[in-house]
């Protein structure tokens, strides 16, 4: 029986031309198609930018905003402690409306909300406005960080998204090295408030790019009111606590256990859920499970060694300001240098092989910093800022891969949000622990202790990475 012509076999003769004709097509759309994703790309690293640079900017100005504004140092310091308790609260949130409304939906009230606010900032005549703007601030700064990297994964195809995470944490590195030069040159020219001012252009173009960003719709689940409430009051008294733990050492006991009382039966409520607020089914596994780890404890080292460093070179060392700022700067600009290079081979080399890697370096660099005779040659402090850079530029690339790679692409909001309260929670360990060592230790000793457990705390996070092994992904976008 004779059918019709285009039912008919293809020869094996035309199936190579017919292959190549596809991927010349193929090629060709994706090459009409790379303006639309520079720009989807471009339009979320500029999204992060203008989250991290101001808070950067906002860290530096600190004593000039408590003093324009007649407040002690002390009250200041909830000018950050709002905005961050407001990241910690809103990362789990946010990751979760992102699923069910869509992540460009999200992603872009965040950022409307976050240039609102940052207006508010610029306009806040009080202590208690600016404060409030700062809270706001970092409810829309949670949506963009929760979902960045999500966006991205969809915008990209899987073996480019390391490099895309190394792209994220090349703006992220700039945008911290460059706060507090960005700061110090508004305010030797302009008053306190332009210092948010100057960002809204930048915010609007930001809004204007997001429209380049994929349109794809979410699951359409509900929100559970009374778990996004649990997940709010968990974090903010954990962050709460952590701010009054060396002044009020009694409450801030009683808020650590009504946080831990919170998270308990925000788990229990969460547990049998199909996409539970706190992702639960990606914390059962392995893989994301040890990265989550990891980075909370690397991201505690961190902070403490950032921390510590300019106490030590103020006080112990006897550097000037200047000084002290300049030999913080190559910490930065090596991740900065190493990240987009660590982002491309990850996606060719073991990921426990470079967490590990990372972490040793970091903690090598920490250690050196804390018991080299640097009174002797403080230049030597410069190659040991340089090799934390590289350790962390290691280790935050490919760890993060490992975290997205190991959730499915339905889950990659969930992802986000788990990978942000990672760090926040770890940034936050690590500020409580110097507080705790300069209470207890005296002002010329205490630095080199923190910056020995901030040298401890990564190595540890390189020996979890170790039980990583080479993974193997299941789930791929």
């Amino acid at each position: 029986m004779t059918g019709r012509p285009d039912s008919e076999p293809i020869s094996p003769s035309i199936q190579p031309e017919l292959a190549a004709s596809l991927e010349r097509a193929v090629d060709a759309l994706s090459v009409r198609a790379k303006p639309r994703h520079l720009a989807a790309v471009s339009s979320v690293l500029a999204a992060m930018v203008l989250v991290v640079l101001n808070t950067a900017i906002a860290n530096m100005a600190l004593p000039t905003i408590a003093q324009s504004l007649q407040v002690t140092p002390a009250l200041s310091i909830w000018i950050i402690t709002a905005n961050q308790a407001a990241l910690l609260m809103a990362l789990l949130p946010c990751a979760a409306l992102g699923e069910s409304l869509g992540y460009r939906r999200v992603f872009r009230w965040g950022v409307a909300l976050f240039l609102f606010a940052t207006l508010m900032c610029a306009l806040a005549p009080t202590l208690s406005w600016l404060i409030a703007a700062r809270l706001l601030q970092g409810l829309g700064g949670a949506a963009v960080m929760a979902l960045a990297i999500a966006l991205l994964r969809q915008v990209l195809p899987s073996q480019q998204l390391g490099a895309a995470i190394g792209w994220n944490a090349l703006a992220v590195a700039l945008s911290s090295a460059a706060g507090p030069a960005v700061g110090a040159a508004i305010l030797s020219v302009a008053d306190w408030p332009w210092l948010f001012a100057v960002l809204l252009p930048f915010g609007l173009w930001v809004m204007l790019t997001a429209r380049a960003l994929p349109a794809v719709d979410g699951t359409a689940r509900k929100a559970d009111l009374l778990s996004i409430a649990l997940n709010a009051g968990t974090f903010a008294s954990l962050v709460i606590a952590a701010g009054v733990i060396t002044e009020h050492p009694a409450l801030a006991a009683a808020l650590l256990a009504i946080s831990a009382i919170q998270l308990t039966l925000l788990v229990k409520r969460e547990r049998q859920k199909e996409a539970p607020l706190i992702p639960l089914d990606l914390l059962r596994s392995n893989s994301f499970r040890i990265s989550v780890i990891a980075s909370v404890l690397c991201f505690a080292g961190q902070t403490a060694g950032l921390v510590a460093l300019p106490f030590y070179l103020h006080y112990s060392l006897g550097q000037e300001v200047l000084m002290t700022g300049l030999y913080m700067i190559p910490w930065p600009l090596t991740v900065a240098l190493i990240a987009p290079l660590a982002g491309r081979l990850s996606n060719r080399w073991s990921t426990a092989w470079f967490c590990s890697v990372g972490g040793i370096c970091l903690s090598a660099g920490l250690a050196g910093a804390a018991l080299w005779p640097l009174e002797e040659n403080l230049i030597m402090l410069v190659p040991l800022t340089m090799l934390c850079g590289l350790g962390f530029g290691l280790f935050n690339v490919a760890n993060n891969r490992n975290m997205f790679l190991s959730a499915p692409m339905s889950r990659s909001g969930a992802a986000g949000g788990m990978q942000g309260t990672a760090r926040l929670l770890g940034q936050t360990a690590g500020a409580v622990i110097v507080t705790l060592l300069f209470n207890l230790f005296p002002a010329d000793s205490a630095p080199q202790l923190a910056l020995g457990a901030g040298a401890l705390l990564n190595l540890f996070a390189a020996l979890i990475s170790t039980l990583q092994g080479r993974q193997t992904y299941s789930y791929k976008s």
